[in-house]
């Protein structure tokens, strides 16, 4: 048999790839989704301006000066989108097999991590530090999620789960 043989289920045990298929459709859904819908708001729903309430959060701080309040709101958008594009990018390149390098999906959660620094730095700024706290914890799960995604095939056995010989 060759490797080809086992490219969708792996040679782990079923355990393992059922553990295996959960997390990549998690991720998949989970960032995806969230980065998609975000940044399709900003940008196609809202046409690039930030609702009323986000200018008056930000009219006494500098970043309504620089890059504005729009701008800033824009570059988010952008952010968000392009996390849920290079997601995108992941499934074209069929990152989603166990053999398969992850590196599009190691990139979009990178870039999610940035994107929730800035949400957070936005919200520091502001003094809105109950949403600071809550997108730490964003940013502290993507972290998670991205040394969770080193931790699967083909970085390690395809019984990653389990511990048996797999590959």
């Amino acid at each position: 048999m060759t490797d080809q043989d086992f490219a969708v289920v792996g040679r782990g045990s079923w355990w393992d790839g059922a553990a295996y298929w959960a997390t990549i459709a998690g991720v998949y859904l989970m960032v995806g989704g969230l980065m998609f819908y975000s940044g399709k708001e900003k940008l196609f729903d809202e046409n690039g301006h930030a609702p009323a309430g986000i200018k008056k959060q930000f009219s006494t701080s500098f970043l309504h000066v620089f890059p504005g309040t729009d701008a800033a709101w824009v570059i988010l958008g952008i952010l968000e989108f392009l996390v849920f594009v290079v997601l995108v990018v992941s499934l074209l390149r069929a990152e989603f097999l166990p053999h398969r390098r992850k590196s599009a999906m190691m990139v979009a959660l990178a870039i999610a991590m940035i994107t929730f620094a800035c949400l957070a730095f936005g919200q520091t700024a502001t003094g809105q530090f109950e949403g600071t706290a809550s997108l730490y914890q964003y940013f502290g799960a993507t972290a998670v999620i991205l040394i969770l995604v080193t931790m699967l095939p083909p970085n390690r056995s395809d019984a990653w789960l389990t511990g048996g010989p797999g590959r």
